[in-house]
């Protein structure tokens, strides 16, 4: 992956974006870019808006929230496909989790499903007052994790009229059981140390956690599942970015292996799209959640082919097949 993906430096773009072809500067008549902060539950949400070619704040335009994958921010594949929709015509919001890259929220990476469902509430609470958006015509596209919580915030919120998924990740199942369910004979004791986490976290100690590592090449190529291989590069190679980490508080998984993305999953109504690579090892969660969405009538799977999961992130042939999914289908539900 490293051999084909030109590493984007934080650092060379004013709005400190990572992924190809990001914005560098505003232009009059082109599709620009806002940095904005906002107040959810008394947290500074930090958020990029982006919109249209020739925005006119007078005039009305359907808006689309973007959630990021878990451990990522919104200056990476959130921030592409934001600003991909944009150059369609939608006014488009991607932000920071709470508690997580550039939002507030102690302690610090702190994951857990409420806190990210209540995210997309907040954005879309944000979004639908700003200049220009029509709120009746808001959509909302979830990525890996974020697909996950998106699933689970259309479940109740009708302000979204339709929903994508790409790449859609199951916290909940994956913290419970494992990637491709390889943890099931160690459930009882993680929820153990989860438990003895949150003691020590509420009793003033060092709060303990989960998911970092500082790896080498050879220990990225050999871990066993390519979405996590194909992940430590994006993460912390080629697309890093210092607000995006692999890391969550370990009592966070008192909440996540309780949840599951695709509990109630009947309550969507609204139409849905889920994309995913067909070669991606993650895709048994798409695939599983799919079927279980019986309360609308309006869904389509769509597999990339040839696509892993982190390769829908950022190899354009795939984003290009993404987006001719998404392109006519917010076209027609928004």
């Amino acid at each position: 992956m490293s051999a084909t993906a030109a590493a984007a430096d934080y650092k060379k773009n004013p709005f400190t974006l990572v992924y190809a072809g990001a914005l560098s500067k505003n232009e009059p008549g082109k599709v620009n870019i806002h940095p904005v902060k906002y107040k959810l539950n008394g947290l500074d949400i930090v958020a990029n808006v982006y919109t249209p070619s020739n925005y006119d704040a007078k005039k009305k335009y359907p808006a689309i929230v973007v959630a990021h994958p878990n451990g990522g921010v919104k200056e990476q594949v959130a921030g592409l496909y934001a600003q991909h929709l944009a150059e369609l015509g939608y006014i488009t919001i991607a932000m920071d989790a709470a508690y997580q890259g550039g939002s507030g929220g102690e302690p610090r990476s702190t994951d857990k499903p409420q806190f990210r469902i209540e995210d997309i509430h907040g954005a879309a609470d944000f979004i639908t007052q700003y200049p220009g958006v029509d709120a009746t015509r808001l959509g909302l596209l979830g990525i890996c994790g974020g697909g996950g919580y998106s699933l689970s915030a259309a479940k109740s919120d009708k302000r979204f009229r339709s929903v994508a998924t790409l790449s859609m990740f199951n916290s909940g199942r994956v913290r419970r059981n494992g990637f491709a369910d390889s943890q099931l004979n160690t459930i009882q004791q993680r929820l153990k140390q989860a438990s003895e986490a949150r003691a020590q976290e509420k009793a003033g100690g060092k709060i303990p956690y989960s998911g970092d590592a500082d790896m080498t090449d050879a220990q990225i190529a050999a871990l066993p599942f390519e979405m996590y291989r194909q992940g430590y590069e994006y993460y912390w190679r080629t697309h890093a970015h210092p607000g995006s980490t692999f890391k969550y508080t370990t009592s966070s998984l008192l909440d996540l292996m309780r949840w599951d993305a695709t509990e109630q999953i009947e309550l969507i109504d609204q139409p849905l799209l889920m994309i995913a690579g067909s070669k991606a090892d993650s895709l048994y969660m798409t695939e599983e959640a799919f079927p279980k969405a019986t309360g609308t009538d309006d869904k389509q799977l769509f597999l990339i082919e040839g696509a892993t999961h982190i390769e829908t992130y950022w190899v354009p042939k795939y984003v290009d097949a993404a987006l001719g999914q998404l392109k006519p289908f917010y076209a027609r539900t928004l």
